[in-house]
């Protein structure tokens, strides 16, 4: 009795026993390929990024002889040196070299954040006759390089006697980051719902404190994303200081790095020595920066 299938059900087929679906079978076998070239590309990508900075610090530990005889070799006890650390932090201007560079940047940035949050917010908010044109002049500033402009630039800050000295760098920079900064906080903006600011102006709140106290609190992740997009060009410029600042007191550390640079003799040592010491404050702000920076990349990819 107990083998009898009972009256009236039918009995199904094993659990494992089930077909599948040829389509769905052939869709996960084009999946993982394509997986495969997009992780591939990736990991390309992130070595080719990384290996450069790498090898740059590597050599900096290194005596001049190891770095020509064999560059892709670890420093060892018979190849370390410190003699390229000794020769920057033993020279007089580093120093203020390293200076120069975080005041530009740092003023900049919060110029930018400023007045990029505050123009993204009026062209969000308040409809008015040439908004479009304004948004779209802004964008031109994306698409075309300011360097085109060097000689007018140029021209502009001699007239103003503002050569040699770090305001000029600052409102260069400053009108350089702004485009692109408008672009990301406007498209962050439109995310915020409108119920916020219409509930906030219910109870009388200015408009002033709607921005700074309601808006400005949500923007941190593309606040995060517009500094580090403004810091790394900055920091990393060498156009504009060798244009505008060129005097021993305004030199960055991009410029002041030079000096190592002879035109018959090149001091290797100083050189990488001086590339690792200013490579630090990037790499600092990319782990402050790190989570608001992903979360600001991906926000609004999945919604």
């Amino acid at each position: 009795m107990g083998n009898e299938a009972r009256p009236g059900l039918r009995p199904g087929p094993a659990r494992d026993q089930r077909s599948l679906d040829p389509h769905q079978t052939s869709s996960s076998l084009r999946v993982r390929p394509a997986a495969f070239a997009v992780h591939a590309v990736l990991i390309a990508y992130t070595l080719l990024a990384t290996l450069p900075v790498l090898l740059v610090v590597m050599n900096s530990f290194k005596s001049r002889r190891a770095i020509f005889g064999n560059p892709l070799a670890l420093p060892g006890p018979d190849t370390f040196s410190l003699v390229g650390y000794a020769k920057v932090l033993g020279a007089s201007h580093v120093g203020g070299f390293f200076l120069n560079s975080i005041t530009v940047t740092l003023v900049s940035m919060g110029l930018v954040l400023l007045f990029g949050a505050m123009a993204a917010w009026a062209l969000v908010e308040y409809r008015f006759r040439g908004s479009g044109l304004l948004a779209l002049f802004l964008s031109i500033g994306i698409m075309v390089p300011i360097r085109l402009g060097s000689i007018a630039i140029l021209q502009m800050m001699v007239d103003l006697r503002l050569e040699n000295t770090l305001f000029a760098l600052i409102l260069v920079y400053t009108a350089q980051g702004l485009p692109m900064a408008v672009f990301i906080l406007s498209e962050f903006i439109q995310m915020i719902p409108r119920d916020l600011r219409d509930a906030a102006r219910c109870d009388g709140v200015p408009e002033t404190r709607i921005f700074f106290e309601v808006i400005a609190p949500l923007l941190r992740p593309a606040i995060a994303t517009v500094a580090v997009f403004t810091i790394v060009p900055i920091w990393n410029d060498l156009w504009f200081p060798l244009l505008l600042a060129p005097g021993e007191a305004t030199q960055t550390i991009t410029l002041g790095i030079q000096q190592f640079i002879g035109q018959y003799v090149t001091d290797w040592n100083g050189v990488l020595a001086a590339l690792s010491l200013a490579i630090v404050p990037v790499v600092i702000l990319y782990l402050v920066f790190s989570r608001q920076l992903i979360s600001g990349l991906t926000a609004g990819a999945v919604k």
